[in-house]
């Protein structure tokens, strides 16, 4: 054995509790002294190593955890052979806690805890101790290091992860289903006696469940368990440790369990027999009523499916599942009459669309129940014998004939009398009429096939005990041909013959047109009148016919135009026929046949002039008379009143010279302030138009003080108009304003002269240029238009 297998079996011995004695000394004997000296390992330079004895001693190496005393805990003691008890040795602690958690008495050696130590935050705590000299601080003893190990107890209970679980089994299940696994954990050293081994117990639960003591699963306890009954379950779970022994700690958890549900309730219906009314006058897909079974499970296990197995009105009926609601809805399949039936018996069965076959023994997953529906009467409208009527009558039947009979009646039970009306909106001719009694249909105006061959009409059926109740049917009237027509010509025929043309030859091909529709088609005959001796009829037998000549030659200046009565007939019963004449025309032709010219008479003919044609001519000669009237009416507002209306009326008397003024240069030719001031006036004032040669004055005539006269004559007038609402034109505005005294230009009208035309002198307009020669010559040139 070497020293070092030496030493490892001394330190796991000092590491094992002793408790026979508190204190362990370590003695030095001869035969370790032997392994020591055995133990020396020769170097490689030939040396051998000696290994230094090391004399350290330790008492204890274990801690118990949660040391509750007042003093300090006495962990061990170091001790080394070199110390003599004279203090002459320090001994130092370092490593985990050390210090704070640990201290060492530097002289005894001995270690202490100073505080609470658990065992479940650090399960041991590694040391190095070392003694040296206090005084030279040097060590005299290698620095050994050791471990001191937290002995656990007992003080951590079991803890579950979750207070509470939730877990669901399904309902029924057989004992001993899994329903959840709870797991609790110790905090203690599991490796360490029974203080970490944990027992599942229930303590709430029973006899439903059951768990598990080493695994903790729980399971179901009774058979059979059914949700419909209870569906919530709290179990308390406790676990203990020490193995479960008395003076274990523990902890509990509560696991809520639901019991899921599983289809073993079958649907069933609350009553044998359901009473439902429905009204007769319900249309087709009307709701009569609902029927409902009921399922005491849940979700989709609860689904059920409404049929009608059986019952006298599987074809009146029909059923639909509501999905929502899980109802049955029994809805109208065909019209419904209280007169024929009064009373349906159904048979409906309700089943589980889902159904488990565990659970078949339980029982058929079905139900059935009997369903009476009542019919209830209404009033209901009249009914007709048929849904539309069509009568064919001919068009030649007397006014009042009676074409056909509708007939109608009341379905209920009352049977109240019909009153028969036509509807006006689909005879506006007001042809037909009906008796509102027997619904016999007669005509009131006589009937005209060509006019109308089909009759649409409304006929109305009330109750006469309940007019409001009314019921309508077409009825359709055909009108059937009579031969009543005569054919006559298709088209208008413009028929010519050659002068030169031979007999037999052809000039016109005619057909005919009958209002008249035979059933066995149109069939027309075309003769002569009488015997003609210039043209015949030829019958092609396919409603045509040719017109033929049968002289050779015409002569257009003889008889320019011949008439040709012909026969039209058809072959219908009875025989109706028309005479049609055609207009031949004779023309000269070239010898090819074509028409070259017509004599003036036949084109002077009034067929030659069509109306339109003189309804143009007419109205163009109406417009030209209407622009005729409208110029001459213009030129008339165009010539210029009078002057002067009257001798006093001088209101809007304006006198016109047509003579040319200064123009727009001309600005010293007039001054309108004289006009407003007739005392100021510029005595120097010359034009800047032209440059007189001398300067000229102009004359004036005395001022007269004051026109009184021109100025009553305004007011009087002004004051009738305001007193006189009437005057035309009732919005316009007369104004009079007095001008004043004679301004210095002077007035070069006649009418302010004087009684002798040898007063004016007019001579120095000549003076003022050429623009007022005009004015000069009208007025200066008196004497000689006197001398002529």
């Amino acid at each position: 054995m070497t020293f070092y297998q030496f030493l490892r079996l001394f330190v796991l011995w000092a590491c094992l509790p002793h408790f026979c004695s508190p204190e362990l000394t370590f003695r030095r004997t001869p035969e370790l002294q032997q392994m020591i000296a055995e133990a020396r390992v020769p170097r490689s330079d030939g040396k051998i190593l000696h290994r230094q004895k090391r004399g350290w001693m330790w008492n204890q190496f274990f801690l118990l955890e949660e040391y509750t005393g007042s003093d300090y805990q006495y962990v061990g003691k170091l001790h080394s052979d070199q110390d003599k008890g004279d203090g002459s040795l320090k001994y130092i602690l370092s490593g985990d806690g050390a210090g704070t958690l640990f201290i060492i008495d530097e002289k005894t050696g001995d270690i202490h805890a100073t505080r609470r130590i658990d065992r479940e935050e650090k399960a041991f705590y590694t040391l190095r101790a070392q003694a040296i000299n206090r005084r030279t601080l040097r060590p005299v003893e290698p620095e050994s290091e050791f471990v001191i190990k937290i002995h656990d107890i007992n003080d951590n209970e079991p803890t579950f992860p979750e207070e509470i679980y939730t877990a669901s089994v399904p309902e029924m299940s057989v004992v001993g289903t899994s329903v959840v696994q709870v797991t609790a954990t110790d905090a203690d050293d599991p490796s360490y006696g029974n203080s970490a081994r944990v027992i599942y117990s229930i303590l709430q639960g029973q006899p439903y469940f059951s768990v598990e003591p080493e695994t903790g699963i729980i399971r179901t306890a009774l058979p059979n368990m059914n949700r419909e009954n209870r569906e919530q379950y709290q179990v308390v779970i406790q676990a203990k440790d020490m193995g479960g022994q008395m003076g274990g700690l523990s902890g509990t958890t509560t696991v809520n369990i639901t019991l899921t549900d599983v289809n073993d309730n079958p649907p069933r219906f609350p009553q044998n027999t359901i009473h439902l009314r429905v009204l007769e006058s319900s249309p087709v897909g009307t709701a009569v009523g609902s029927v409902k079974a009921t399922d005491a499970d849940m979700g989709k296990n609860a689904e059920v499916d409404y049929r009608i197995i059986d019952g006298d009105g599987t074809d009146m009926f029909d059923i639909i599942t509501e999905k929502d609601t899980q109802e049955g809805i029994i809805t109208v399949k065909k019209p419904l009459d209280y007169e024929s039936r009064r009373l349906y018996t159904l048979k409906v069965e309700a089943e589980n669309t889902h159904v488990d076959p565990r659970f078949y023994y339980l029982g058929p997953f079905k139900d059935t129940t009997i369903v009476k529906i009542s019919i209830e009467d209404v009033d209901e409208p009249p009914v007709f014998s048929r849904s539309s009527y069509l009568f064919e009558v001919h068009e030649d039947i007397e006014v009042g004939t009676i074409i056909g009979t509708v007939m109608a009646r009341d379905p209920d039970s009352a049977s109240s009398p019909i009153r028969f009306t036509l509807d006006r909106h689909t005879d506006l001719d007001r042809i037909f009429n009906i008796h509102s009694g027997n619904g016999s249909l007669y005509t009131s105006k006589p009937l005209d096939r060509e006019l109308s061959q089909w009759h649409n009409l409304t006929v109305i059926a009330a109750e006469i005990n309940n007019p409001k109740e009314t019921t309508r049917v077409s009825v359709f009237v055909r009108i059937l041909d009579v031969n009543d027509n005569a054919p006559q010509f298709a088209v208008f025929y413009d028929t010519f013959v050659c002068e030169n043309a031979r007999p037999g030859q052809l000039i016109q091909t005619i057909s005919a047109v009958d209002k008249d529709d035979p059933l066995g088609g149109q069939k027309f005959f075309f003769s002569l009148a009488a015997v003609n001796p210039n043209f015949t009829v030829q019958d092609n037998e396919d409603n045509t016919a040719r017109i033929l000549t049968r002289k050779n030659g015409f002569n257009r200046h003889e008889i320019s135009t011949y008439l040709l009565p012909v026969v039209i007939s058809d072959n219908d019963y009875p025989i109706q026929s028309s005479t049609g004449t055609l207009t031949i025309r004779v023309c000269a032709c070239d010898s090819q046949g074509n028409m070259q010219s017509c004599s003036a008479e036949a084109l002077l003919l009034p067929a030659g002039l069509s109306t339109g044609a003189l309804i143009a001519i007419l109205l163009c000669i109406i417009i030209l008379l209407v622009i005729v009237v409208l110029f001459a009416a213009l030129k008339r507002q165009r010539k210029t009143e009078p002057l002067i209306l009257s001798k006093e009326d001088i209101r809007d008397n304006i006198v016109s010279y047509n003579d040319e003024g200064g123009g727009e240069e001309d600005t010293q030719a007039f001054d309108i302030g004289t006009l407003r001031n007739p005392a100021a006036i510029e005595e120097k004032k010359l034009r800047r138009d032209i440059i007189p040669e001398t300067l000229f004055i102009p004359r004036r005539t005395p001022t007269v003080p004051d026109n009184t006269d021109v100025r009553d004559f305004i007011n009087e007038r002004l004051k009738e108009h305001d007193l006189d609402p009437t005057a035309p034109p009732y919005d316009s505005l007369a104004t009079y304003a007095y001008e004043g005294n004679d301004s210095i230009a002077e007035s070069l009208s006649s009418l302010e002269s004087g009684t002798t035309e040898g007063d004016q002198n007019y001579d120095y307009l000549r003076e003022w240029g050429p623009r007022f020669n005009k004015l000069a010559e009208m007025y200066g040139g008196g004497e000689s238009d006197k001398d002529a």
